[in-house]
């Protein structure tokens, strides 16, 4: 029997007892995402599709936890779950296959698991989703649940997800408790782009918007200039430029970076932002300059559009450790470019070998 990979912390060195026994955390919702890959093209109305794979796994709020998780972090997510298949399905997906800490979640009687069904095809993904807003946690939710809106366990770090015109009390008492944190955003549908409208970012250390919405909140025209207007908001700005990589602007250090996307052939960009966001708070909690932080962000979201499923396809330092051991025999790398990655040697574990944590899999289950 193979020795498993050892795990690794990032922050290892960085422990101390007085520190939180969480790293990071996070709350929102949990999806069972369905995948159907191996289309040639999109589905035709009145016709039949069939696909040449399929995949499960946990989605939404679980893309970013699993991601945050294989990288070695301490991880809490506040979640509700339906008592369905589904639901237990997921559940056990997080806490035992990923190591999750799901104590502040609950499991709601006869509330059904939203769902979301992806299909993959030419690089790009539709997805439809059904689902119906969890109720409210009663006088007979576990103690943790309760107190959930105001009250999030000391972590770290936590992860937010803000939505214009909307404010969330946990937010604020994390930072409140020392937490850093780092918070990404969705599309405007109201369309008015106002930064006015995102209450908690006041509370952030960090804002990690696409060009796109960057520039539509900054009323700019570039995605750089976006990122330095941004820092008028909160001290650490960055903006991901899609095949163009990422940039960032420290207000307090007054420092920039800006690194180019590695390039890859992207299968299924399902979870590739959450995967970023885990790669840039795993460097950011371990202290490394901001250029390093970028790179890596950047890594981890780029082997993630290699393999198809959101939560599935997010990478462990196994496989980040398998990139690094294939880049470096190919005789036609540029040196510059393998530089840029250095960092990572003392990182890596000696083999690429599998997580040794057992991954969701890719179907509901089986009986056993």
């Amino acid at each position: 029997m193979s020795t498993p990979d050892p795990v690794i912390d990032p922050l290892l060195g960085l422990r101390a007892p007085q520190d939180p026994a969480c790293d990071v955390f996070l709350t929102g919702t949990v999806f069972l995402d369905i995948i159907f890959t191996g289309l040639d093209s999109a589905p035709v109305r009145g016709t039949e599709s069939w696909a040449r794979g399929m995949g499960s796994s946990p989605g939404g709020v679980a893309n970013m936890a699993t991601a945050l998780a294989r990288l070695g972090l301490r991880t809490s997510l506040a979640a509700t779950f339906g008592d369905d298949h589904y639901g237990e399905y997921c559940w056990d997906a997080l806490e035992q296959g990923e190591g999750i800490d799901l104590s502040m979640s609950r499991t709601v009687p006869g509330w059904h698991s939203p769902v979301t069904v992806s299909m993959a095809y030419e690089g790009e993904r539709t997805m439809v989703s059904h689902g119906h807003e969890a109720p409210a946690p009663t006088a007979s939710a576990p103690p943790g649940c309760r107190t959930l809106p105001s009250c999030p366990p000391r972590a770290r770090a936590a992860v937010a997800s803000l939505t214009p015109g909307r404010r969330e009390p946990w937010v604020a008492g994390a930072a409140r408790d020392g937490a850093m944190v780092f918070a990404d955003v969705g599309w405007d549908d109201t369309g008015r782009w106002d930064l006015d409208a995102l209450p908690d970012l006041g509370h952030c250390l960090a804002f990690l918007p696409n060009a796109e919405e960057a520039m539509r909140y900054t009323r700019t025209d570039c995605p750089r200039a976006a990122a330095h207007a941004l820092t008028e908001r909160v001290p650490l700005a960055v903006v991901t430029l899609g095949a163009e990589g990422a940039y960032a602007v420290d207000r307090e250090t007054g420092t920039a970076a800006e690194v180019p996307a590695i390039g890859v052939e992207a299968l299924d960009p399902t979870g590739a932002g959450d995967v970023f966001v885990a790669g840039f708070v795993t460097g950011t909690l371990a202290g490394w300059p901001l250029a390093d932080r970028l790179a890596f962000a950047g890594l981890t979201a780029a082997l993630s559009v290699q393999e198809f499923g959101g939560s599935l396809s997010a990478p462990g330092w196994a496989e980040i450790a398998g990139w690094w051991q294939q880049v470096r025999s190919c005789a036609d790398q540029d040196p510059a470019a393998l530089d840029r990655y250095a960092f990572l040697e003392k990182l890596l574990p000696a083999t690429s070998r599998g997580w040794p944590l057992r991954r969701a899999v890719p179907t509901i289950g089986f009986r056993q």
